[in-house]
């Protein structure tokens, strides 16, 4: 691939700056649902491992099982009921069988919604309420969450026939009855690439949590924008790490149906504990994981990872998203693991999952999220005065594509202030793109810290603790008051920073809490610091 220029386009009706990715457009192929552009050319990898579970004794499911079984399900949903464009809500762990679950849900051209099994019970029927779910996949921890929501609840796990989930539909049997009857009575609507699939909801972490409508065209479009530099010689070839949760868009469409898609392996894990961790990697021989900073942190810091012999990893690359990577961290994950390639990339749920990344064969810059994908357009906006700005100039990050969701679910207000009328995606993160069309992030316009006229990032301040040999993990956000806390701290950061940007209040805690896809809940310590710090009544 031949590197085009970075330089702006612009438009002189409007004088807007607007990139373009430095290599060529890519087709969408029309007409194809995500399923079928998954699992296009599963037979001849019949026999192949598609997904098996880390661990001693995880379930497996190869190539031809993944399509059967997505084939089964989807009929086996219209037996029970669901049509087109039926909101189907499965609240499992990571498991072999979640995409086979998810690709059986569009396949049936009803739509995906993965919520965290380990949410509140109050938290995953507001979810099914929301949504207008017409039923609900579950294992048994999340059943007796679910079992009051009033819809049907199909059952995966918890014994031959889900004894301990009395009243749910299990699996195998759903399955089993769906042979018999055979073909459906009622004729199957067609799925167009214009029907929605997906339901994701966002984190929450800004606002309140909204459904995300994708399309099939959404996905496909961004699974081929995304993947463009991955050649035929690869096919086949590539075992990735299954641990970010299949609930969230980075989960299931940039690791479960890109793999797919390429007929590699995914090897999956529930939960991260870094001796398991570690030893899928060595005894999968895993090749590229897909990772957030909190991870990467626990790979560098802990005395665990000195327990393995690290020479044995088959580990090329991994990509960090979801959270910045402070620089400090990067260049000691680099000295720890010399041969393994660090791609950062930025993704968005309603962009459908990755939005800027960089390939193989380029270098990534030091603190860039990479760069503009095919078929995207992106553009910098000043947040003061609405206007698109050139190179080396932050601005709110906008993208254009056909990848931008359909809207929020039920909430055209909100669908307005994200999506503009001329298709604008507006995604509340400052960035800017350089010469050599690199995107790099800065904040979170929200998140942006205003200190005498000065915007200060919450997240260039962390990276500078975090480069502290005494500090294991940290979060910054803005608070007034009176400047006090651990001098030798405040000291640090002050002899590296502005003097607008020095820490004037720390505060200790045991752990930094952030969500399931790696990022800090500012929110939550904002809230819990200025309890702790209001004087007892």
């Amino acid at each position: 691939m031949g590197d085009v220029s970075a330089a702006p386009v612009v438009e002189p009706e409007d004088h807007e700056h607007i990139f373009r990715s430095k290599f060529p457009s890519v087709a969408v192929p029309d007409g194809v649902t995500v399923p079928e552009f998954v699992l296009h050319g599963a037979d001849a990898y019949a026999d192949k491992v598609a997904l098996v579970e880390a661990g001693p004794g995880g379930k497996s499911y190869t190539y031809g099982e993944v399509a059967r079984d997505t084939a089964r399900f989807a009929r086996a949903l219209r037996s029970v009921g669901i049509r087109k464009g039926h909101v189907v809500v499965v609240a499992l762990p990571n498991l072999a069988v979640y995409p086979v679950v998810s690709l059986g849900i569009m396949s049936a051209g009803a739509v995906f919604s993965g919520v965290n099994p380990r949410a509140l019970a109050s938290e995953i029927r507001k979810q099914v309420e929301d949504s207008e779910a017409r039923l609900v996949v579950a294992d048994e921890v999340a059943f007796h969450k679910v079992k009051d929501a009033g819809v049907p609840v199909i059952a995966i796990g918890g014994g031959d026939h889900g004894e301990t989930m009395p009243g749910a539909i299990h699996w195998d049997d759903l399955l089993a009855a769906a042979d018999r009857t055979g073909a459906p009575v009622v004729p199957v609507e067609p799925t167009h690439q214009s029907d929605l699939c997906a339901l994701p909801y966002s984190s929450g972490t800004t606002g309140v949590s909204k459904g995300v409508m994708l399309t099939h065209r959404n996905l496909v479009s961004n699974l081929v924008s995304s993947m463009f530099a991955v050649g035929p010689d690869t096919e086949g070839q590539v075992v990735t790490l299954g641990l970010m949760p299949f609930f969230h868009i980075y989960g299931i469409t940039g690791i479960c149906c890109a793999t797919l898609r390429h007929k590699g392996t995914v090897v999956v894990m529930d939960r991260f504990d870094l001796r398991a961790f570690l030893r899928a990697l060595i005894d999968h021989r895993v090749a590229f994981a897909p990772l957030v900073p909190p991870v990467m942190l626990a790979m560098v810091k802990s005395p665990i990872a000195d327990e393995f012999d690290l020479t044995a990893l088959s580990l090329k690359s991994v990509m960090t998203a979801a959270a910045p990577l402070a620089p400090d961290l990067l260049a000691a994950f680099n000295r720890k693991f010399p041969g393994v390639q660090v791609e950062e990339a930025y993704g968005l749920t309603e962009h459908s999952c990755i939005t800027l990344t960089h390939t193989n064969d380029k270098v990534a810059k030091r603190g860039s999220v990479g760069f503009i994908l095919p078929n995207l357009e992106v553009k910098f906006v000043d947040p003061d005065t609405g206007k698109s700005v050139g190179e080396n100039v932050a601005g709110e990050v906008c993208v254009r594509s056909q990848s931008v969701m359909k809207g929020y679910y039920r909430r055209e207000e909100e669908t307005g202030k994200t999506v503009d009328g001329d298709g604008w995606l507006h995604t509340g993160d400052v960035g800017y793109i350089d010469g050599d069309g690199d995107v790099f992030i800065v904040d979170r316009i929200k998140e942006l810290i205003k200190y005498k006229g000065f915007q200060v990032a919450p997240a260039e301040l962390e990276a500078v603790l975090l480069s502290h040999p005494s500090v294991l993990d940290a979060a910054v956000f803005g608070r007034g008051g009176a400047e006090e806390g651990e001098e030798e701290l405040m000291a640090y950061v002050a002899e590296r920073v502005a003097s607008y940007k020095r820490v004037r209040v720390l505060n200790i805690v045991d752990a930094i809490p952030k969500s399931v896809s790696g990022k800090i809940l500012r929110r939550q310590l904002r809230d819990e610091f200025v309890k702790k710090m209001k004087p007892a009544a």
